[in-house]
């Protein structure tokens, strides 16, 4: 018997070449991603499961190859239109006679106030409206405030104070807020219920009060850590708040598992690049979701995966500030926070109070879309 023609047995391989075009569709349809995305992105599509290295034979053999895109040198930027940044009229709240800048009008005190009305109608009736105590609330969260500077025609600061700590732990402000929530996502087209969301951190500073805090190392901030879960509409769907020293990846599971027990239609989730690897898999593990992470084109860390055969990729990719995709959605979100004074840095010592505070200010903002 030849030589030529001599079995030399062996496992067959298990990629065919009829993979070799579904490697280049993933290559071209989302480059930016990690060896382990790419293999379960394949694995999903296929059916087929490899490991890294059998993967990585099957690209170099499919013209795919990585390429780390170079550090561009900074040039000064062409001349563009002039934009107004910051808030505008349609921000500004000139107030009543009888009520402050930031107060609830009737057409939007009419959206709440059942859920602020007295839970006992029993025992004696209360002493201070409702909606004054509420409005009060309001100014000290628009204004940022000490409970003990409130203005004297409010009524007495103890009895705000004690009014927002006995809704903040009945969560009031969060019920309010999904009610609204729900009337703008059906005003404007879409059902009550989201199935997509993106998931962000934010570091910030707390005042000397004390309480729960650390340090985060990454961004050089002594504080506490937002952990906001939002629809695509950048409305509010979990709070998290922990000491800023907590990682993202820690403080996604509980906001993650809050979301999804609230809204089990969940199906896809956005994060960046901090919850890549076991986070993202345990996450897609535990409540079945899509999770795709969201990086920048030009990431040196990852790089773009490029097919030598046909060039997918006329182009450089960008460097600098760019607008990611959905990513600018709860980006935003936190600058809708911190129009808010009071949330500007944390002054309260129980973390229940802090996410107390940021379920009123979006509820605020909604309220005043939605009776505009």
């Amino acid at each position: 018997m030849s030589s030529g023609s001599r079995n030399r047995g062996g496992r067959p391989a298990v990629l065919k070449p009829e993979h070799l075009d579904l490697l280049r569709a993933l290559a071209e349809a989302k480059p930016v991603c990690t060896l382990d995305e790419f293999r379960q992105r394949f694995a999903e599509q296929s059916g087929v499961v490899v490991s890294g290295p059998t993967l990585r034979k099957a690209l170099q053999a499919a013209g795919i190859v990585r390429q780390r895109p170079r550090r561009a040198k900074r040039t000064g930027s062409a001349a563009s239109p002039q934009r107004r940044y910051g808030y505008t009229d349609s921000h500004r709240d000139e107030g009543e006679a009888d009520r402050y800048a930031g107060g609830l009008t009737e057409a939007e005190w009419a959206l709440a106030e059942d859920l602020f009305a007295a839970q006992d109608p029993r025992g004696r009736p209360p002493r201070h409206a409702r909606r004054d105590l509420v409005n009060a609330c309001c100014y000290v969260l628009r204004t940022g405030c000490a409970w003990r500077l409130l203005p004297k025609d409010f009524p007495p600061w103890p009895a705000v104070h004690k009014a927002f700590s006995r809704w903040a732990a009945r969560g009031v402000f969060e019920e309010l807020h999904d009610r609204l929530r729900a009337q703008w996502r059906e005003r404007l087209g879409k059902h009550a219920r989201p199935s997509a969301a993106i998931l962000d951190s934010q570091s910030t500073r707390i005042s000397p009060q004390g309480g729960e805090s650390g340090y985060d190392a990454g961004k050089k901030v002594k504080g506490r850590k937002r952990h906001l879960v939002v629809d695509t509409l950048g409305l509010l769907l979990s709070v998290t708040i922990t000491a800023a020293s907590v990682q993202d990846r820690d403080g996604a599971v509980p906001s993650v598992a809050s979301a999804c027990q609230k809204y089990p239609d969940l199906a896809k989730l956005y994060v960046d690049a901090a919850y890549a690897g076991g986070c993202a898999q345990g996450l897609q593990a535990a409540h079945g979701l899509a999770v795709e992470v969201v990086r920048h084109p030009g990431n040196r860390n990852v790089g773009r995966w490029q097919v030598d055969q046909a060039d997918l990729f006329d182009t450089a990719p960008p460097t600098g500030f760019l607008v990611l995709p959905k990513r600018w959605v709860v980006e935003r979100t936190h600058a809708w926070v911190e129009r808010s004074r009071r949330l500007i840095m944390h002054h309260d010592r129980a973390v229940r109070t802090s996410v107390a505070w940021v379920w009123l200010a979006e509820a605020r903002m909604l309220a005043r879309r939605l009776t505009a």
